[in-house]
């Protein structure tokens, strides 16, 4: 049936709070994972309220966290999710590093002690409201093998960027540095679907198309079949966000999918920047916005060229004006976690 986005977020954040999310960390999450939902993300919407719920509810997460800012260095910021889902730590972090760049041009959030974060170019939607250009970074439970390697080191460590544009949508760009998402072979494990080759490795570290075998084994890196760049990235996205943070390894936390475990302590980093920071004296031609637009110009030139987060923002809208198209046995799990 079609429910509303705001009655779906008041469903999602309701089981959260039975589950032992405090009412802030409720609600964050709720919208995070509604606005998934909205855009046709599901291995990142609905379908991590039950394992979110059963983390609050094992002690994987500090249902009564609340994100603090730990510490400020001039453009640099370190936030403590303290243990928590990690959705109002995130926003904390970006909306600290949106003040500070305003000032400095340039700002450095790092969260520590932190959970998944669900879509991560989504956190930087308020960069780009701001007029500021974001990066983000993300690391995981471990799901990757290093290049050459067989057992998993890396998670599937996500890569963000939202660049924004004069009287136009954002270009929002996201991407995990695994061949897929990992959410993508949970949601073909749960329907009892098999994977494309290539996508994974079993737990003996052979290719496999069973998505249950994929989880219990490791995710491919990015272009594996052909080059070790993808595990490369990986690698400076972990220590991005963990030796130079303080956040724990991806192998030091225990997977998402497990129910019991530790509490994963992982890490997300923003940078925002003020491109008027870097804006070219007495030549408004060469301002960000101005060649932000000649490059998007000569990019459609070409017959099929599709804007990143045109889709997303697409769906977005219609999810937003119509509600959105929800099973009736998700709305009656909702209602009952």
């Amino acid at each position: 049936m079609k429910i509303a986005a705001t009655e779906l977020e008041g469903l999602v954040a309701a089981a959260l709070a039975r589950a032992g999310a405090n009412p802030v960390m409720a609600a964050s999450t709720a919208r995070a994972l509604v606005l998934a939902e909205s855009q046709g993300i599901g291995s990142h919407g609905l379908s991590r309220v039950a394992q979110y719920a059963t983390h609050l509810r094992n002690g994987r997460v500090d249902g009564a966290a609340r994100a603090v800012l730990r510490q400020v260095k001039g453009s640099a910021l370190l936030i403590d999710a303290a243990e928590g889902l990690a959705f109002p730590a995130c926003e904390l972090a970006v909306m600290q590093a949106i003040a500070n760049a305003r000032v400095q041009g340039i700002a450095f959030a790092g969260v520590v002690r932190s959970h998944h974060c669900g879509v991560l170019v989504d956190h930087m939607r308020p960069v780009a409201a701001a007029g500021m250009v974001g990066l983000a970074f993300a690391n995981s439970p471990a799901a990757m093998p290093a290049a050459g390697g067989k057992h998993a080191i890396f998670g599937t460590n996500p890569v963000a960027a939202v660049f924004p544009r004069d009287q136009a949508d954002a270009l929002l760009i996201d991407l995990s540095l695994s061949e897929v998402a990992r959410g993508k072979v949970m949601v073909a494990a749960k329907a009892g679907q098999a994977i494309p080759l290539g996508w994974a490795l079993d737990a003996q570290g052979q290719p496999t198309t069973d998505a249950r075998a994929a989880l219990e084994g490791s995710m491919l890196p990015l272009g594996a079949a052909t080059s070790p760049k993808g595990a490369m990235l990986a690698l400076v996205v972990e220590l991005l966000v963990t030796a130079l943070i303080g956040a724990n390894f991806g192998f030091e936390a225990s997977s998402f999918f497990a129910d019991e475990g530790n509490r994963p302590g992982i890490g997300q980093a923003f940078i925002v920047i003020d491109p008027n920071a870097l804006a070219h004296p007495g030549q408004p031609e060469r301002r960000y916005v101005a060649r932000v637009e000649v490059l998007i110009e000569e990019m459609l030139k070409d017959d099929g060229v599709r804007l990143p987060g045109a889709r997303r923002e697409a769906l977005r809208r219609r999810a937003l004006a119509d509600g959105l198209e929800v099973p009736d046995g998700v709305l009656a799990l909702l209602r009952s976690a």
